[in-house]
């Protein structure tokens, strides 16, 4: 099979849910989701846009311990993210993160959400819509992918041949380059379900990578006193026990900021991966993820289950707080 693909950002307003799939050539709703096609006669166009640094105030919607590792001097210095998304279609949708509404793509907005959670890490744009291979920085790198690739459901991964964009993540997961914090998807079904007869093959893909991790979204950031739960349009890790493995959770506030999908999940983490990375600066991706994985909580989340939750909801916390990790 070749690849024969919708590329679909998958979070946006809420009352877009779960994410359809869509044309480029379909004349989209300005708050929906950017969705591009990957090749097919496209237009597919480069975008490199330099990130205004935002302020590194804590805000509301974010969990506690970021203001906890900001104040204890890890920010995500020395740690390159990359965010694969659009930066180059039409499609807009309003969102605040608490300094103003802004009205922007949504390669812009898992941006600035990155670079708020980590605001000394470098900041990186690759456009989705090239297909062209995502290069790596010098140190350490994260690569955030608030996206999926849908096709017809009943292929097998080794049946497709990928663009070398996706080629080159999936390596990099493969070998361990590269965390890749993937947004789980907003369909209410397992990752790597069929949803309208379509499967987010690039999650199939990444099931099993050492530094591949599946981030879906809780409504509010959980604590022991007041447990959070599964957003209603999140995916779930569902019975594969390598899917649960590398699943986490994280609380996405759309209340807060009007922005709702596991897009705004996988961000956290790549933010998270990050400030980790700047304290822990000689630990590898493989370690930086595993700590992660490690030290999610499952206290905070009402009736924790490994096929709801995967390994739990992420602390960042518990994530910095050994000396070393290994």
């Amino acid at each position: 099979m070749s690849g024969n693909f919708w590329k679909l950002g998958i979070a946006a307003a809420l009352t877009i849910l779960p994410a359809s799939i869509a044309s480029a050539q379909e004349a989209l709703d300005a708050d929906q989701a950017a969705a591009l096609c990957h090749g097919g006669g496209s237009i597919c166009v480069s975008a490199k846009i330099p990130v205004a640094r935002t302020t590194q105030a804590v805000q509301s919607w974010m969990s506690p311990d970021v203001g906890a590792a900001w104040a204890a001097g890890y920010k995500g210095k020395g740690v390159t993210i990359t965010i694969v998304d659009d930066f180059s279609s039409s499609s807009r949708f309003s969102g605040n993160f608490g300094i103003g509404t802004q009205y922007q793509r949504h390669g812009e907005w898992t941006r600035e959400e990155a670079s708020m959670i980590a605001p000394a890490a470098t900041i990186r744009s690759k456009d989705f819509s090239t297909g062209s291979a995502v290069p790596l920085a010098s140190g350490r790198n994260v690569l955030n992918l608030s996206y999926g690739m849908y096709a017809n459901a009943g292929y097998s991964v080794n049946q497709i041949r990928w663009a070398p964009e996706e080629q080159s993540i999936i390596s990099y997961a493969s070998k361990g380059s590269a965390i890749v914090s993937k947004a789980a998807g907003n369909d209410s079904v397992a990752v790597g379900g069929v949803t309208s007869g379509q499967q987010d093959y690039l999650d199939l893909a990444l099931i099993g990578k050492p530094t591949a991790i599946f981030v879906g979204a809780l409504s509010t950031n959980g604590t022991a006193s007041n447990k959070a739960q599964l957003a209603w349009y999140s995916n779930y890790a569902g019975s594969d026990p390598t899917v649960q493995s590398h699943f986490l959770v994280v609380g996405v506030e759309g209340d807060k900021t009007g922005l709702y999908g596991t897009s705004f999940a996988a961000p956290i983490i790549s933010g998270y991966a990050a400030i980790i990375g700047s304290k822990f600066t000689k630990a590898t991706p493989v370690q930086i993820t595993n700590d992660l994985l490690n030290t999610a909580r499952t206290d905070t989340l009402v009736n924790y289950n490994p096929s709801v939750y995967g390994k739990g909801e992420a602390s960042l916390s518990r994530a910095l707080a050994p000396v070393a990790i290994r």
